[in-house]
């Protein structure tokens, strides 16, 4: 099961340095407590033009990426329809087999509607499955899919709101083992787009505000018994593009994120004393809850309760947001250079990365490529060689 356990943990903890510092308020120690979720690879940057830009997007300029990141832009699309191609290897440095695939399109009903749609597919490569002793049982290729569509719809000449809907599935086992079944689910996506005219000096150009509140949906699980949030994700960002004159222009963009599920509490251990007096058995049960909040809740209420259950207080629910910051020069709006850098506090996965990239766009065709470069320590980082190469296909 080595590459089920690397996409839903070394993803997230996998990239983590551990730490202890007592919070003086709470009296908590301060060390790795990363939020985890069923099929993380929702949350994987599908594109090049975003993955080079530190994995930012919600306000970025519209364009046939933009069913991913903030589906509400393509009201504003120039083009009547298009079609995008993408493929990243994933976690390369550890597996030679796992990638992404996706593909999205649109489609502009009129000047005030536009239609969208995704599929991405991650496959993890061929896993043998092993018996209690270790004789092989079979051979499987454990593999997930989402696959989505969205309603778009200008509500003023610069506000447009975006809905869409998400049928998930994930297979990691195949029947392999024994209980174990396939996991489904259904989520929606709200946001918003807002884009004006902007003017600096002498210089003209537009700015923009985005958000989008992702995969807002049903647990899913792969036993009847046992069933995880998927990762829902609260979005907001802005950018900011001057042109300088017709030839060249510049976009500066920052996104938050944070996902809106719940943070595992603190237990107490097993023998430990507990505030009441009496003396823990060491069950992940309420009653043995240290600090924070019991996690066994509805969505709804895991959303609301997600800005509010960390253990250490405030100041973990503030080490729960990471950001990503990014660049994007275009020459003649035919040839694009991108620099970008995504931060994750230590103690929620310590994904630290530089991105850069490099676009051509021509008429109809568009090209993008992004290379992830991981700060700190790139040798054991699993993020590191990772590239993304997108195709893209406008008409008008």
């Amino acid at each position: 099961m080595r590459k089920v356990i690397l996409l839903n943990f070394l993803l997230i903890l996998g990239l983590s340095n551990l730490f202890a510092q007592t919070n003086p308020i709470t009296g908590q120690e301060k060390t790795l407590n990363a939020i985890t979720t069923g099929v993380p690879f929702l949350m994987i940057a599908p594109d090049s033009r975003s993955a080079s830009i530190g994995d930012a997007g919600v306000a970025l300029s519209p364009d046939g990426y933009s069913q991913h990141w903030n589906s509400s832009k393509y009201a504003f699309i120039e083009n009547k329809a298009g079609v995008t191609i993408s493929y990243t290897p994933w976690l390369k440095k550890l597996v030679d087999d796992m990638s992404l695939a996706y593909v999205s399109g649109y489609y502009k009903i009129d000047d005030k509607q536009t239609i969208g749609g995704g599929l991405r597919y991650f496959s993890m490569g061929n896993i043998t499955f092993t018996d209690g002793v270790g004789y092989p049982i079979g051979n499987y290729s454990p593999h997930e899919f989402a696959l989505d569509a969205s309603y778009n719809r200008l509500l003023g000449d610069h506000f447009a709101l975006g809905m869409a809907g998400r049928f998930i599935y994930s297979n990691l086992t195949g029947g392999q083992s024994e209980g174990s079944e396939a996991g489904k689910s259904v989520a929606m996506d709200i946001n918003g787009y807002y884009q004006n005219n902007l003017k600096l000096s002498d210089y003209k150009g537009k700015w923009a505000l985005g958000f989008n509140v992702s995969n807002i949906g049903m647990k899913i699980g792969y036993t009847e018994e046992e069933k995880n949030f998927i990762p829902t994700n609260l979005r907001i960002g802005g950018s900011m593009t001057i042109d300088f004159d017709k030839y060249n222009s510049l976009t500066a963009t920052l996104d938050f994120n944070k996902l809106l599920v719940p943070t595992p509490p603190v237990y107490y251990q097993k023998g430990e004393e507990k505030s009441d007096g009496t003396i823990s058995d060491g069950s992940k049960t309420p009653e043995n809850i240290k600090a924070g909040k019991d996690p066994e809740v509805s969505v709804i209420q895991g959303i609301f309760q997600s800005f509010y259950d960390a253990p250490r207080g405030f100041s973990e629910e503030m080490e729960e947001i990471s950001y990503a910051a990014g660049l994007e020069y275009w020459y003649a709006k035919q040839f694009a250079i991108r620099l970008g850098y995504f931060h994750e506090n230590e103690t929620k996965g310590n994904r630290k990365y530089v991105t850069a990239g490099v676009g051509l766009k021509m008429n109809v065709f568009g090209l993008d490529f992004s290379y992830l470069i991981p700060t700190g320590n790139f040798n054991n980082s699993p993020l590191a060689n990772t590239w993304r190469f997108s195709l893209s296909f406008d008409f008008q």
